[in-house]
């Protein structure tokens, strides 16, 4: 079925009239006073999720044009192609179905052989978790990519039920200064090793893993077959490896959408089934979100909508991702993954050259953290970066003033980019660690924020293992969208592959005894292989 490219559709056209007369001026100030409703109605609640877009430069206009483009784009038959299982990954041949792997038994394709790894990877984390049988105490996760970003960004974000006595590590560089100061904490007898790789093969996993096996057997370890277990389907490679217990996956299962899958194992392992079955249950409450709701008030897709719209109108080139619970400390390291690796390209469906920005780049670091370190160009830089903010209403520890410490600030900064700071005001405002050598006015200058910066709020009621689940889908159908209607091909990754090929190149001049072999190479590469073996 062929769909129109966003950039080809009557809506495009219309967004764009209707930005050169009123999207490129619209001031939020302006734009709340005259609407007492903008928060209700440009507001949305989501399963585990509530969403407040009015701090956005949109208007009720603005999104019934959006809502259009999707339609007119053919966005609803592109999701329902993707949940039931066409190959809409066309450049690899493969389903996307990723939405499968949390569907409860007989309602998704592939339901049988999904339950069955489940179950029994399932089965093996609680043998796990029972420590006193099992004698472990420490699990070390050897993945990257999305065999790693996914467990390492959900661990963290549940401790609060994650197991006492079982510390979890996650290896992913092939630098060994990520794997040594982590065998340094280790004994052989009660740390098991998780080796995900789909295909074993991942040039820095298998470099890890090498290395984690011969610390193992040089530290007197004795069992690799009850210390080492793999996330894979190539059974032969691991098993000449010395592993036995592995749990596969599928090929319509992407790097990046893989935490559902047997990639999760250490999940499952640190929170128990039970939570992990809540996880799989959130994300699949926002699969329904997605599948049923109407456009103009299914998230995901107003999400997404407001991303092109950004991108492509506003020509703003990344966004701001800023958590303001720390458990979501890797959130955005997961999300630049998921969402820059998924619509970073440059041609469409057809292969050819787009004549517009896909992808903005995706950053940020947990609140208030943040506002210690890029704050400053959010408030008062040249560029203007949307921000997403967000806040969880309940803690899941004691401390109720740091939570309310935590909240305020988090309320503050999406407040504080949109009104900003006349220079009349900060005028009239004292200046304790001003320098009493310039002007009142200098200073006023120095310490105005324009304001009018657009920011996104989500907030969650309690971080827990549904919730978490819910938001993560969110986040997977948000890019979905964006790439559909730049008509990408979201679930490809070529970009990875050219500098993994000529690394292999150049290991063999790297280890190689005697001067450097230089033929071949641009002066640049070569001059640095010249000083790397000198």
């Amino acid at each position: 079925m062929e769909f129109p490219r966003c950039d080809t559709t009557v809506a495009w056209a219309a967004l764009q009239g209707h930005f050169a007369a009123h999207g490129r001026d619209l001031d939020l100030r302006e734009a709340f006073n005259r609407d007492p409703g903008r928060f209700d109605s440009l507001s949305l609640q989501a399963p585990g999720v509530f969403a407040d877009l009015s701090k956005n430069l949109w208007d009720l206009k603005t999104r019934k044009l959006l809502t259009e483009l999707a339609q007119e784009c053919g966005l609803e038959a592109r999701r329902d192609a993707m949940l039931a299982g066409a190959p809409i990954n066309t450049t690899e041949g493969r389903a996307v179905l990723h939405t499968a792997l949390r569907a409860p038994r007989g309602t998704a394709p592939f339901s049988d052989e999904v339950h069955g790894v489940l179950d029994r990877l399932f089965d093996f984390a609680e043998q796990v978790r029972d420590t006193g049988s099992s004698g472990i105490r420490h699990v070390v996760n050897i993945g990257i990519g999305g065999s790693d970003l996914g467990p390492q960004m959900v661990v963290p974000a549940l401790d609060a039920w994650a197991h006492p006595g079982i510390t979890m590590h996650f290896v992913s560089n092939v630098d060994g200064h990520d794997i040594t100061p982590v065998l340094r904490r280790l004994r052989p007898d009660n740390t098991l090793f998780i080796i995900a790789s789909k295909t074993f093969t991942t040039q820095e996993t298998m470099a890890n893993a090498a290395v984690a096996r011969q610390w193992f057997l040089d530290q007197g370890g004795t069992d690799i077959d009850r210390h080492f277990v793999g996330a894979t389907t190539n059974l032969t490679a691991a098993a000449e490896f010395g592993i036995h217990i592995t749990f596969g996956f599928w090929d319509w299962v992407g790097g990046r959408y893989s935490l559902w899958s047997a990639i999760g194992l250490p999940i499952a392992i640190a929170v128990g089934s039970e939570h992990f079955r809540a996880l799989l249950a959130g994300a699949h409450a926002m699969d329904r979100h997605f599948a049923e709701a109407p456009l103009k008030s299914n998230l995901p897709v107003q999400l997404g909508l407001l991303d092109v719209w950004y991108r492509n109108f506003h020509r703003f080139s990344s966004r701001s991702v800023a958590p303001y619970h720390q458990g979501l400390k890797r959130l955005p390291a997961y999300l630049q993954q998921l969402e820059m690796e998924s619509n970073g390209k440059c041609v469409d469906l057809d292969g050819e050259p787009l004549p517009f920005g896909t992808s903005p780049v995706v950053w940020g670091e947990p609140g208030t953290n943040g506002q210690h370190a890029y704050f400053q160009m959010l408030h008062q830089g040249t560029d203007v970066v949307p921000v997403e903010f967000i806040a969880v209403k309940h803690p899941t520890h004691p401390h109720a003033d740091l939570h309310a410490k935590a909240l305020a600030n988090c309320l503050a900064q999406s407040q504080a980019l949109m009104l900003g700071k006349t220079t009349e005001a900060a005028l009239g405002e004292a200046a304790p660690t001003a320098s009493a050598s310039l002007g009142k006015l200098t200073v006023a200058r120095h310490r105005t924020f324009p304001g009018n910066r657009p920011s996104t709020t989500l907030l969650l009621d309690t971080l827990t293992p549904h919730t978490l689940g819910a938001l993560i889908a969110l986040y997977e159908h948000r890019v979905f969208t964006s790439g559909a209607l730049w008509g990408l091909n979201s679930f490809d990754q070529w970009g990875v592959e050219l500098g993994k090929a000529l690394a292999s190149q150049l290991l063999p001049r790297l280890t190689a005894s005697g001067a450097a072999d230089t033929r071949g190479l641009d002066a640049s590469t070569a001059g640095l292989l010249a000083r790397l073996k000198d």
